[in-house]
């Protein structure tokens, strides 16, 4: 009974495998990846799936997505795959129904919170956002409440939530969190905290020493620090929010088998080697994440619902916009 048991395992995945190796055609991809990021995720893909030719367009996922929008009006959507930020751009389309389930993807090792229940997006990787702060500054924050202390007025830097969607993500899962809530920004305000432009603006600013200590995404302060940077990240004891860079197929797909290949490539084990092999944060717990990040397992996710975020966008944006000035 073992025997044939192990006979039929091996038979579905070489049934699976051969399936995987009959994909073929023309694959359209609108990414939001840097350029040198999407080539190599383009390139070990084909390298997986040779039949398959992608043609992939790279921009932000604002203009990706103004794109996109003008292709639904004209009626004729041109990519089978999105790889963009956030899963709450693909909640929205999830809720306009365009996008295409794939019930046969094997999310199994993943964190139900990162991944859609109704396998129609899939997250790829975790680009956190915690502290940030130059190591010439006079206080090591740990907490969220620390950036509240005298050491921190009028020496924080922040990305808006008006241009950044990390930035979104970031200020709805710290103010939808009981222990802080929009207390937390209206107490970041009175620090003189003065949110704009992106991450990378952030970043030089902390880096530079103009500003001491605020929030940015993971990878460029862990990046540059190995690289002798003055500058430090800390995942802080309430956690960290995460943009989750999600994969989906749309429901108007031209060829849904090459696009299911490229989904069940980038959450395979491969696929996640690949994004820390890029200097990003796997999603898979098992796969290791690159060097000056902690243990996956060591890293709190705060709680978020992408759902509610979409429900209550302008809202929040209108209360950051109360708060901080246009």
């Amino acid at each position: 009974m073992k025997k044939l048991l192990i006979a039929a395992g091996l038979l579905a995945a070489a049934s699976t495998s051969a399936f995987a190796a009959d994909v073929s055609g023309k694959l359209v991809l609108y990414t939001s990846q840097p350029n040198a990021d999407a080539q190599a995720t383009v390139d070990a893909f084909t390298a997986a799936h040779p039949g398959v030719e992608v043609e992939w367009v790279r921009d932000g996922t604002t203009k990706i997505m103004a794109k996109l929008r003008a292709e639904f009006e004209a009626g004729s959507p041109k990519p089978d795959v999105l790889l963009i930020a956030d899963m709450v751009t693909m909640e929205g389309l999830k809720v306009e129904g365009r996008l295409m389930a794939h019930d046969a993807a094997d999310t199994a090792a993943y964190d139900p919170a990162i991944m859609d229940t109704d396998k129609t997006y899939f997250s790829t990787k975790l680009i956190t956002t915690g502290i940030m702060y130059n190591t010439n500054a006079p206080m090591k924050p740990t907490s969220y409440k620390d950036l509240l202390k005298a050491e921190a007025k009028d020496k924080l830097a922040m990305p808006s939530p008006l241009t950044s969607g990390a930035a979104t993500i970031h200020m709805v899962s710290l103010t939808s969190s009981p222990d802080l809530g929009w207390a937390y920004y209206e107490g970041l305000a009175d620090q003189g905290a003065n949110p704009k432009g992106g991450n990378g603006g952030v970043y030089k600013s902390i880096a530079g020493g103009e500003k001491l200590y605020g929030f940015v995404v993971d990878f460029l302060p862990i990046r540059e620090k190995l690289k002798g940077a003055p500058v430090e990240f800390v995942f802080p004891e309430e956690g960290v929010s995460a943009v989750t860079e999600p994969v989906a197929i749309l429901s108007t797909a031209q060829n849904p088998d090459a696009a299911k290949a490229f989904v069940d490539f980038l959450i395979s084990e491969q696929g996640q080697k690949l994004a820390a092999d890029m200097g990003y944060l796997p999603a898979h717990p098992g796969v290791q994440g690159p060097d000056g990040f902690p243990a996956r397992e060591k890293i709190k996710l705060m709680d978020f619902d992408p759902k509610a975020a979409l429900e209550g966008d302008a809202a929040n944006k209108m209360k950051f916009t109360e708060i901080f000035g246009g």
